[in-house]
């Protein structure tokens, strides 16, 4: 199996994941958010497509009154409008980003 099939794989294992998370919670969109902006912003390897890193914005603005999450202080509605991520990062989200990489590669 080639490297970008491979990687394609990965991606499309993790995005079910988070699908299948976030649809049991929708409070859950937070942390995959900021996990995936992570990703793209500090270490340049994303872990979710630009589309589906576009609609997690969609679904937490849609549910922001309803949406509890320790660290949904660390959005604001700007930047998910903007579909981006401007903010400190949790100390947890590493180690989070860390233990999903390892279980999908």
């Amino acid at each position: 199996m080639s490297r970008a099939t491979r990687d394609a794989r990965i991606l499309a294992e993790i995005e079910k994941a988070c699908s299948d998370i976030c649809d049991d919670s929708m409070n859950m969109y937070v942390p995959w958010y900021i996990m995936a902006a992570y990703a793209y912003y500090v270490e340049d390897s994303p872990i979710l497509s630009d589309r589906t890193f576009d609609n997690i914005s969609k679904r937490i603005l849609e549910n922001w009154d309803e949406i509890e999450h320790i660290h949904k202080k660390y959005l604001n509605k700007d930047m998910l409008e903007a579909g981006t991520y401007m903010g400190d990062y949790p100390s947890r989200i590493k180690g989070a980003l860390d233990s999903v990489r390892h279980a999908y590669r």
